[in-house]
């Protein structure tokens, strides 16, 4: 059966990458392949889990090569691999409007929020987690969705809702939100997008709630 080439782009420890492994490793992701992971940080330890898992890695200096090249690297290591679905997965670097162009909604990302609470440019990582704390929301969660342009505006494909706990900590707060919402949704949701690609639906948009 075929399969989609699916690239995942990352900067840092890999946990969701990690959670995408052990989704194609227990046999779920029918309709992809993990074929590249690529990161922005040569040191980057998700680098290292995907080699671990046996699959090609490839670690960019960003600061060194500067965004415009950074990207170009990046989307020529796309081509070589014919990757048809590329996931942001910790990837901490704005994309371009002309590197989204590249993946028409074929771009995904995960971010640890209920968007659009808690979202948009200066919103990623422990950032997200301290703003729900300080606003005293008491429900949080994790999105995915499709990427443009506009920084965690692309259409939303699925959202689960995770409990704030009275005695949580931005880093508490952050563990059960990967642990119940990032790591459970990011695969169903490269799993549902290479579905609908192979099946020839261009229209891969949709919004769905856990």
């Amino acid at each position: 059966m075929n399969k989609v080439p699916v690239a995942v782009l990352v900067s840092g420890g890999g946990t969701n990458l990690q959670a995408l492994i052990d989704f194609e490793a227990a046999g779920h992701l029918y309709h992809g392949r993990i074929a590249l992971v690529i990161s922005n940080r040569p040191d980057a330890y998700a680098l290292e889990r995907a080699r671990k898992a046996g699959i090609p890695a490839m670690g960019f200096d960003g600061r060194a090569l500067g965004a415009q090249a950074l990207e170009d690297s990046m989307l020529a290591a796309l081509k070589e691999h014919s990757i048809g679905v590329v996931v942001l997965a910790g990837y901490l670097s704005i994309l371009s409007a002309c590197f989204v162009q590249a993946y028409p909604n074929r771009i995904l990302n995960v971010h640890p929020a209920l968007i659009p609470a808690f979202s948009g440019k200066g919103y990623y990582g422990l950032k997200v987690h301290e703003a729900a704390l300080a606003r005293g929301v008491k429900i949080t969660g994790a999105t995915v969705h499709l990427v443009n342009e506009e920084t965690d505006g692309g259409p939303i494909l699925l959202q689960k809702a995770v409990p704030v706990q009275p005695d949580d900590t931005p880093e508490t707060l952050q563990r059960r939100v990967m642990e119940q919402a990032e790591w459970v949704l990011l695969p169903r949701a490269v799993e549902e997008i290479c579905e609908r690609i192979l099946k020839g639906d261009h229209d891969v948009r949709s919004e769905h709630r856990v």
